[in-house]
């Protein structure tokens, strides 16, 4: 059987979307950097998704709805989680926010987003080859 990689793609399309919730977030964050008592947020994906692909963690199948589900959770339902950062402040005004830091996290998820934009560009340049001379 032929392997298009489609898991690939779907993992890179995760990554993607947490790219851009990242931005959305350092975004709002550098937009609220002079907001009195502003507590900048973060995202977190990458853990959450090592955990559920290395399944180190015990895993249960859950088989009815009402089930609590235990341990990481499927690939298919990760999603990036919102974290609001409370740390100590050295500004007066109670807001938490380093522009610099900002701006150096923006340029690094920019370089994340387009080297995954990368990635998925050649895994269905990938298929379209194999689709084209596989005949």
């Amino acid at each position: 059987m032929l392997d298009l990689g489609i898991e690939n793609i779907d993992l890179l399309q995760k990554g993607l979307y947490a790219a851009t919730v990242r931005n959305n977030v350092i975004a709002n964050n550098i937009a609220n950097v002079d907001t009195p008592n502003f507590k900048r947020s973060e995202v977190k994906f990458e853990d959450i998704l090592k955990d559920a692909i290395n399944g180190t963690k015990l895993r249960g199948y859950v088989t009815n709805p009402k089930h609590i589900p235990i341990g990481p959770p499927a690939i298919d339902s990760i999603q990036p989680e919102i974290i609001q950062v409370n740390d100590t402040s050295m500004r007066l005004d109670g807001n938490n926010v380093d522009i610099d830091a900002e701006m150096a996290n923006l340029a690094k998820n920019q370089l994340y987003y387009y080297a995954l934009v990368q990635r998925v560009s050649g895994e269905l340049n990938s298929i379209m080859t194999a689709v084209k001379d596989g005949r």
